[in-house]
């Protein structure tokens, strides 16, 4: 399905309007998975041409989307990953685990962004990060489609590591979503020590129910962020 190719537009305009020069674009993946960390990229592409095809992950194949990856671990002018765990997940709720992860990835820079082109509508990096947020961002700004397509390339190889011992689960598959190979996994072996265990899929497993933890954090609550390692791979 043709696709318009994203552009520098919100990167120019944020350049014009705050006099931003360092621009990062950032995407998560993860967010709805019931298994492995929530993970964030941020990309600093400048303003070059970007390489044919680039897009939101999500509309390319797989192996499109790996070939993509490799060319823009070279091509942008640096990228960071940030991770948050499933047990920080439980502990914080999905709004402060994003931002954890996003700023583990910012502050992985070698330089810091004068501006952040989040993708979506809400911000959750919030103060002193000067956001734009841009819904499709991950279709629209080359900065985020980077992100987009490093973010889902390296968290699929982490699942894929984590899913070696764990294959009846197919984590190498479906990346910790909820399959029906995972689903039924689920419900035979019950959560691994990957799972996140404060959603509500372990509401409808009745043998596994009293796994569930409740969060420590409310939703939405942004605690003091303690370090920099999120989930060790």
């Amino acid at each position: 399905m043709p696709y318009e190719p994203p552009t520098h537009t919100v990167e120019r305009s944020l350049r014009a309007t705050t006099g931003a020069k360092i621009i990062a674009g950032v995407d998560e993946v993860g967010r709805g998975a019931w298994a492995g960390p929530v993970t964030v990229c941020a990309a600093v592409t400048g303003l070059r041409r970007p390489p044919d095809g680039l897009t939101d992950s999500k509309l390319l194949t797989v192996k499109r989307r790996n070939e993509l990856a490799e060319t823009l671990r070279t091509w942008v002018t640096s990228f960071a990953l940030g991770h948050a765990s499933p047990e920080e997940i439980d502990a914080r709720g999905m709004t402060a685990a994003l931002r954890l992860a996003a700023v583990r990835a910012l502050e992985g820079l070698p330089i810091r962004p004068d501006a952040v082109i989040l993708d979506g509508k809400h911000d959750y990096l919030g103060s002193p990060w000067r956001v734009r947020t841009v819904i499709k961002g991950d279709q629209s700004c080359v900065a985020v489609a980077a992100a987009s397509v490093i973010a889902k390339v390296q968290r699929d190889k982490m699942m894929a590591e984590l899913g070696a011992d764990h294959a009846d689960f197919a984590f190498a598959d479906n990346a910790g979503y909820p399959s029906p190979v995972h689903q039924a996994a689920l419900a035979d072996r019950g959560p691994t020590p990957y799972h996140r265990l404060s959603w509500a899929y372990l509401d409808a497993l009745p043998q596994w129910r009293h796994l569930k933890k409740v969060r420590s954090w409310a939703e939405g609550n942004v605690p003091e962020i303690e370090g920099q390692l999120g989930f060790d791979f």
